[in-house]
This record gives structure tokens, C-alpha cells and sequence, in this order.
């Protein structure tokens, strides 16, 4: 089992910023690729952003593309999301995601772990 736990969200201005963290336990983290993503009220689960473990690749939604930033650090377990630029749509709880393969995915049914997730709140 990989436990995975997110912190840093709260409430912000439109045009803030806020970085998301999070902590992975348990099993061997570094060869998961893991990701990022959200669910607003009334809506499904989307994908933000993803970070492959083999070469450190990312990929990310059209929606937050040029604002948000996905990184790892495999030596600490963590996992982050710099989220800047934030406008009212972004306001979601927002969940960190491991899958069992290095490579990473932008689909929430192939990702095998999660997070208790953390709200985002982002005021206009």
C-alpha cells in the first residue's frame, strides 16, 4: 500500500497563488508516476497535471497549462502542484494520485492510490 497525503490548500484572491504538497508513505514511491487532480461541486473528477517517474515528464490540462507546475522530489516522497494565476473555475478539492507505472496517465481510472484531498478555494 502507498499512503499519500495533501496539504497546502485554503482560500485565495483570484490571481493568487497557493502550492499544493504531498507526502507518500508506505511503499516504494519512485517508480509510481503520479498526478494531480480536482473535482468542483456537481462535476467529475478531472485531471490537472501529471509527472512520470523515467524521465521526470509532465504533462498537463488545457485549462491550467502556463500557470500551474507539477514536480517530484522521489529522495523526500513529495510530490507538488504551484498553482499561480488562479481564477474562481480552479476552486475544487484537489487530489494527489499514484499509479503503478512510471509512465504517466491522464485518466483517474488508472491511478491506483489517493489522497484525502484539500480544498482549493479561490474568490473573484
Amino acid at each position: 500500500q502507498l499512503q499519500l497525503v495533501e496539504s497546502g490548500g485554503g482560500f485565495v484572491q483570484a490571481g493568487g497563488s497557493l502550492r499544493l504538497s504531498c507526502a507518500a508513505s508506505g511503499r516504494t514511491f519512485s517508480t509510481y508516476a503520479m498526478g494531480w487532480f480536482r473535482q468542483a461541486p456537481g462535476k467529475e473528477r478531472e485531471f490537472v497535471a501529471g509527472i512520470s517517474w523515467t524521465d521526470g515528464n509532465t504533462y498537463y490540462a488545457d485549462s491550467v497549462k502556463g500557470r500551474f507546475t507539477v514536480s517530484r522530489d522521489n529522495a523526500k516522497k513529495m510530490v507538488y502542484l504551484q498553482m499561480n494565476s488562479l481564477k474562481p473555475e480552479d476552486t475544487a478539492v484537489y487530489y494527489c494520485a499514484a499509479r503503478r507505472y512510471p509512465l504517466l496517465a491522464p485518466t483517474a481510472n488508472e491511478y491506483d492510490y489517493w489522497g484525502q484531498g484539500t480544498q482549493v478555494t479561490v474568490s473573484s
